[in-house]
């Protein structure tokens, strides 16, 4: 159905689906007229992306994630075999799994799985996993999404209870087989497994694209299985390949429901501007922003089980959108900041300032229409708990628009697999639309790369630091001192001495100064 213009709001339902759009809370309606060139552009642009053209052409790749969905979509019937013979081979791994006929290294049925990935390879998995979590899943996942030791214990601590760790199957994510913090889990996890003096690798899968290093290691034969990705599925847009559909497939989670409601999305969005919900959806962001960088979207999800939406649209929004130079070569400075929780909640938090702050902001409410399995009892007022959450998420809305600031209200029927998919297919394909509206590359995270380079040469430091300490022990040196000594960085040798001072007995610290304490 067609966007609808009521007599002071403007609407888009798909009757099929029950997904809505509601746009009465905007400061002015939706000129498609004034758009119409734009929107042209953005839905040419995304057919001949989804044809195969070349999307990211910083690094000359297709992209192709609308394809995880609809196989028979893809520009050859190579890659549309890859993904079908992919989703086939996930299906069988995770039956034969729960049915207890791929076992352990002791020889026992596997019942928990672990997922080492960071980004990509874990924010979106983690999403699903927790919005679709039931009594009936087949088996818990635990994520490894970060190299903290303190957190990778708490995990280790959860999977080793009651002699758990033999049943459980490992799965490592990493798509160029080089990312640090994945690495680092690995190494973690390979070491807990000898500890315990069990055989890691026939409990472990990895998940990587074909040629990669970590595909080509030399230990790459011993792995329980492996399952691909391609260098034409971003991270940030993996979650509907074997990055998410495989630990889901074990949790339990229908994943071909969540592949057909993903593919009925995508299949909206490629509708005319007034049918089309994504395009309808970045028409909003481009009229809040005005096409420049700057805005803060918050996402307020009334609905618990999906609370880590937002967290996933941080990386999906701003790792696409925030870009130093447009597609031309200018400085534009582009981006759109997420953050967002949950409601009621947030009502209590940050709502105060989307109401009375700067004028730098806009809303995004997710609504489901159901509560929950079963029917609710009355609290107060002949209305159940349900009943209230909808008024605060109805109360708040007004309030913003109220005080000049814009929102709209994303509704579907309930959670589960099948709109689960179609939210994550709605916020995507937003993002190429907008990313095309204001003209820049959503397809590449070049910045993504300064930080992992600078901690490379944190690491180089700290062990220059370190080796100065040990070669001469007992002589105390202070950050200043040490910075002459090494070429580095005062400053930070300061938080790296603190640092290994904390961590290494041999490291002692006193009155600001650091040495090596011989045996």
């Amino acid at each position: 159905m067609k966007i609808t213009d009521k007599p002071n709001w403007q609407l888009y339902l798909d009757e099929a689906s029950g997904l809505s759009l509601d746009f009465g809370g905007l400061r002015q309606p939706l000129d498609l007229a004034a758009y119409a060139a734009k929107c042209e552009q953005a839905l040419a642009a995304m057919q001949k992306l989804e044809a195969g053209a070349i999307a990211n052409p910083d690094e000359g790749r297709m992209v192709g994630h609308y394809w995880l969905r609809r196989p028979e979509l893809a520009p050859t019937p190579q890659i549309a075999a890859e993904i079908t013979e992919t989703r086939q081979k996930i299906s069988e791994f995770a039956q034969k799994v729960h049915a207890g006929k791929v076992v352990g290294c002791t020889g026992q049925p596997f019942t928990q799985a672990l997922v080492i990935g960071i980004g990509g390879s874990s924010l979106g998995p983690v999403f699903v996993s927790q919005a679709l979590k039931s009594p009936g899943d087949k088996m818990p996942l635990y994520f490894i999404d970060n190299t903290d030791p303190d957190g990778m214990d708490s995990v280790f601590a959860a999977i080793c209870a009651e002699g758990a760790l033999a049943r459980t199957l490992v799965i490592v994510i990493s798509k160029s087989g080089g990312t640090i913090e994945t690495q680092n889990g690995l190494v973690e996890t390979q070491a807990l497994f000898a500890a315990h003096n069990l055989d890691f690798y026939a409990n472990a899968v990895r998940i990587t694209q074909r040629g990669s290093g970590f595909d080509t290691a030399p230990d790459a034969a011993k792995w329980l299985a492996a399952f691909p990705m391609w260098d034409w599925v971003g991270g940030r847009t993996s979650v509907l390949s074997a990055v998410g559909l495989l630990p889901l497939a074990l949790q339990g989670v229908d994943t071909e429901a969540l592949l057909a409601g993903a593919a009925a999305c995508d299949e909206l969005g490629r509708a005319e501007p007034a049918a089309n919900p994504s395009l309808l959806l970045a028409l909003f962001w481009l009229a809040e922003t005005g096409g420049k960088g700057g805005s803060l979207m918050a996402v307020l999800p009334y609905k618990d089980r999906l609370a880590l939406l937002a967290k996933y649209l941080q990386q999906l929004v701003m790792e696409s959108l925030g870009k130093e130079h447009d597609l031309a070569g200018r400085e534009v400075r582009q981006g759109l900041a997420v953050l967002g929780n949950k409601g009621s909640s947030d009502q209590h938090s940050y709502v105060q300032q989307l109401v009375a702050g700067p004028r730098n902001a806009f809303v995004v409410f997710i609504e489901t229409l159901r509560d929950r399995e079963g029917a609710s009892p009355t609290v107060r007022e002949a209305s159940s708990s349900g009943d209230y959450l909808q008024a605060f998420l109805l109360g708040t809305n007004q309030a913003l628009y109220d005080h000049g600031q814009s929102s709209v209200i994303i509704t579907v029927p309930q959670v589960s697999a099948y709109y689960v998919g179609m939210l994550i297919a709605l916020f995507e394909r937003a993002v190429g639309f907008y990313a095309d509206f204001i003209g820049i590359n959503a397809y590449h995270q070049p910045a993504v790369e300064f930080g992992k380079k600078a901690a490379g040469d944190i690491i180089s430091l700290k062990n220059r630091a370190y080796d100065h300490l040990a070669a001469h022990p007992g002589a105390a040196y202070d950050a200043a001192a040490l910075a002459e000594l090494t070429g580095g960085n005062e400053r930070q040798l300061w938080h790296i001495l603190r640092h290994l001072a904390a961590n290494h007995a041999e490291i002692a610290e006193a009155d600001g100064k650091f040495w090596y304490q011989a045996e």
